[in-house]
């Protein structure tokens, strides 16, 4: 009687687990300066001069305080300058990142963060 083999629930386990720990460590730089960008965006809803902020004042408040934690995935092509009813500017920015998982395989992440979420 010839003895079979396969893979053990403690090999499968161990192997998910493995490619889950992969998959966190790649993802985690994407998710850590999404939360930067959302930081900035709290920021600046909460500075008392952005209502009377011009476009490129904006844009400039968000470049410097962007080059200050080092974010590289927003450009300013990102940003979008929207206004509501009462007159006032909301800062919004929508962008994706590519993160490589393995050899040509990747995961395209979407982010979207706004001044109005803040308000």
């Amino acid at each position: 009687m010839k003895k079979q083999y396969g893979m053990l629930l403690l090999g499968f386990l161990l192997a998910t687990g493995m490619l889950l720990a992969m998959l966190a460590i790649r993802l985690t730089p994407a998710y850590l300066e999404y939360f930067a960008v959302k930081r900035i965006m709290v920021l600046m809803a909460h500075d008392a001069a952005f209502p009377r902020m011009s476009r490129a004042d904006m844009i400039t408040t968000f470049q410097k305080r962007a080059d200050s934690v080092d974010i590289r995935s927003v450009e300013v092509k990102d940003l979008a300058f929207l206004r509501d009813e009462d007159g006032r500017t909301a800062l919004s920015v929508d962008y994706q990142v590519s993160v490589p998982v393995i050899s040509n395989v990747s995961i395209l992440l979407d982010f979207e963060a706004s001044t109005d979420d803040v308000r």
